[in-house]
């Protein structure tokens, strides 16, 4: 096995017959495998089938004077207090500056932008301001990208460096006015599982954008998505915002949608004193409260922020055998022939494979047809263009381990078949 560049034709040509024989034995196979999405799989689901039995007709029977009378009607806008104080802890934000809401961060981001599209974030409401521009570190998280886009954002994308966002990048284009905002996932970001370093969150914190009303999606997903025992760090991001006075530029979003339930968890958003009053009014027009019993579900099962960290000790058992998997699998396939490049995460739900410049579009179209469905080539990118067709984003958490290497020896064959042809082609 040698670097595939130095083939010579003939070579190729060989290799190109061997790899299009074992891909007709896949196709033959009728496969249909799913690596699309970051999803729990079922055996990850199963672990907090607790929550389901967390909370019974005894807790509202047996003590008539606690709380939990109060979270079976309307109130608390902001959630209930004992759901609050263990997320504060986990942000390590104040109790009073957290707020939680429903099962989906996404739509509590969706709706703070909508707040600052239609209201404004301190200031004249966006909408109002002529052209405005986000800042979208890429490879980034497409549903980030999907946001901006609906309400006719600019996305202006920014390179990872493998510590975060270039800042001299961002501190450059943050001097135009018209740049608003920048998403960002800054522990084990989606899809390259880099964490923020120190320098970066420091950079972000002194910043002094143009826009006084810029805000930054601060989308803390993966806070404790751990693959190893040891955790990344990342700084508080608020507590280095306050050396600087600008806590306000910052909204801060998490979930268990990959703790608990995707489709039935918590979301929470932490945010300044002005930032908070801004929501709450909205939030007041908005609703009379979010569902408090599935708030009191999660308190009962999970009791403190040391149970949550428990409860993923029993997600990383099962996600980090499937990433080991994987990145070995692309080692054994893929190394020597030089071909393509991907990240090891720590935690998070995704690893960044680059293929091949030029050929991401090819790989995906060939795993389609071999039975294996990717995430769309160009999703990591704003408006779903890909500047080199390089970037596929591998979810290896939803399907089993006999699935997941099925396809992962597919698409490896997948990614060295569209190689030759192009160097064929070359």
């Amino acid at each position: 096995m040698a670097e595939l560049r130095t083939y010579t034709k003939e070579q190729l040509l060989d290799f190109k017959a061997k790899l299009e024989k074992e891909y007709a034995e896949y196709k033959a196979q009728n496969l249909k495998l799913d690596m699309s999405r970051g999803k729990p799989g079922s055996d990850q689901l199963a672990v907090s089938n607790g929550l389901l039995d967390a909370v019974t007709s005894r807790d509202w029977e047996d003590d008539a004077s606690n709380h939990s009378l109060e979270y079976r009607n309307y109130g608390l806008l902001t959630g209930i207090i004992e759901c609050k104080e263990i997320f504060a802890k986990l942000l390590k934000v104040p109790t009073k500056n957290v707020i939680v809401c429903g099962n989906s961060s996404l739509n509590m981001m969706f709706d703070y932008i909508t707040q600052c599209m239609l209201t404004g974030s301190g200031g004249k409401p966006w909408k109002d301001q002529g052209e405005i521009k986000f800042l979208c570190p890429s490879p980034g998280y497409d549903r980030h990208f999907s946001i901006a886009q609906y309400y006719g954002i600019k996305l202006i994308p920014v390179a990872m460096t493998g510590k975060g966002p270039d800042m001299d990048a961002v501190e450059e284009l943050v001097k135009d006015p018209s740049v608003k905002g920048m998403f960002c996932v800054p522990k084990y970001s989606n899809p390259t599982g880099e964490t923020y370093s120190h320098e970066t969150v420091e950079r972000i914190a002194a910043m002094c954008p143009a826009a006084d009303d810029f805000r930054i999606i601060w989308d803390n997903a993966y806070i404790i998505h751990d693959l190893a025992e040891e955790s990344d760090k990342l700084e508080n991001i608020f507590d280095v915002l306050k050396k600087y006075g600008h806590e306000d530029m910052v909204i801060e979003f998490t979930s268990t949608s990959k703790i608990s339930f995707p489709g039935a968890g918590v979301a929470v958003l932490a945010a300044s004193d002005k930032n908070i009053d801004m929501i709450i009014s909205r939030m007041s027009i908005q609703t009379i409260g979010y569902d408090k019993l599935n708030q009191f579900r999660h308190v009962k099962f999970y009791k403190d922020v040391k149970g949550i960290k428990n409860h993923m000790k029993l997600h990383r058992n099962i996600l980090a055998p499937k990433f080991k998997a994987v990145i070995n699998e692309f080692k054994s396939q893929l190394g020597e022939y030089k071909i393509a490049h991907w990240t090891k995460p720590n935690g998070g739900y995704f690893i960044s494979l680059d293929v091949m410049p030029g050929t991401a579009k090819r790989v995906y179209e060939l795993c389609k047809e071999g039975g294996v469905t990717l995430t769309t080539v160009g999703a990591t990118f704003p408006y779903g263009i890909d500047p080199e067709d390089k970037n596929i984003r591998i979810a290896p958490s939803y399907p089993p381990v006999d699935e997941l290497m099925t396809a992962t020896k597919l698409l490896c064959l997948c990614v060295k078949l569209a190689a030759v042809e192009k160097l064929l082609a070359e």
